[in-house]
């Protein structure tokens, strides 16, 4: 693939989906910015061993402040910004009845006005920039597929594509795609509780590729949306999860 160009921020790189996008990315001839919570230490150390520089901002990207300055640091290092993807994310499992306002609040605020917050401060500078950019919003199948307990979570996901859908047709004037794509069942930190082994073998006998995805094989559909490749590709819900949402087999009996 080549990239729409070398300079990329990647938010919640510290781990799992969005550690394995930073490291593709740069593997691809990009820089890498990102903002974080949690140690980003071994992603720093995959970046770097592409050859590739990454620039770290610690904080929470439910903070607008956060986000409009790390933009600014991206852009005051490098000169610009070229991709921008919106992974970071949180996972509550808990039914709506039982949700409260502070777990509904801080969930949004992790997994849908975070994702305002990049996609405003990545829009606004590639405007400005005139030369085009690749936004890419994290959603999930679960906004297909709907998973009881995950009502807060699903609501932000399907909230995002909303979000993606407009955006790209408002920058589109611009060549600037926004782009969303929606994981299925991934073997990541954040849903190592969640996936019991009794979850395991469901995901295994529902999905018709058998087994559950791995952060790398959805990093390689984020490469493709961050290319030159995706030009004409906007507003689209890339979904990565083996077949999971269009598996509508239940064992008929042959007849």
């Amino acid at each position: 693939m080549t990239l729409h160009g070398p300079r990329a921020v990647v938010t919640g790189a510290a781990t799992g989906i969005g550690q394995a996008i930073a490291v593709v990315l740069a593997r691809n001839g990009a820089d890498v910015a990102t903002i974080d919570l949690a140690d980003i230490a071994e992603t720093s150390s995959l970046v770097a061993a592409e050859g590739r520089e990454l620039l770290h901002t610690e904080g929470d990207t439910g903070d607008p402040v956060v986000v409009e300055t790390h933009a600014d640091a991206a852009v005051d290092r490098w000169g610009g910004i070229d991709i921008w993807v919106n992974n970071a994310a949180r996972l509550l499992v808990k039914p709506l009845v039982e949700t409260d306002d502070e777990d509904w609040h801080d969930l949004l605020a992790a997994n849908l006005h975070g994702y305002f917050y990049g996609c405003r401060a990545a829009g606004r500078r590639m405007v400005v920039a005139g030369e085009g950019g690749r936004i890419v919003n994290l959603s999930s199948a679960a906004d297909i597929l709907a998973v009881a307990g995950l009502g807060a979570y699903i609501a932000a996901k399907g909230a995002v594509v909303g979000l993606t859908k407009t955006l790209a047709v408002e920058l589109a004037p611009h060549s600037i795609t926004v782009n969303a794509l929606a994981p299925g069942a991934t073997d990541t930190v954040m849903n190592q509780t969640a996936y019991t082994p009794a979850v395991r073998r469901t995901y295994e006998d529902r999905i018709p590729l058998g087994r559950i995805g791995s952060p790398d094989e959805v990093a390689d559909a984020a490469l493709f949306l961050a290319s030159h490749e995706s030009r004409y590709v906007t507003g689209h819900e890339l979904v990565v999860d083996g077949g999971l949402t269009i598996n509508g087999s239940v064992g008929h009996a042959r007849n």
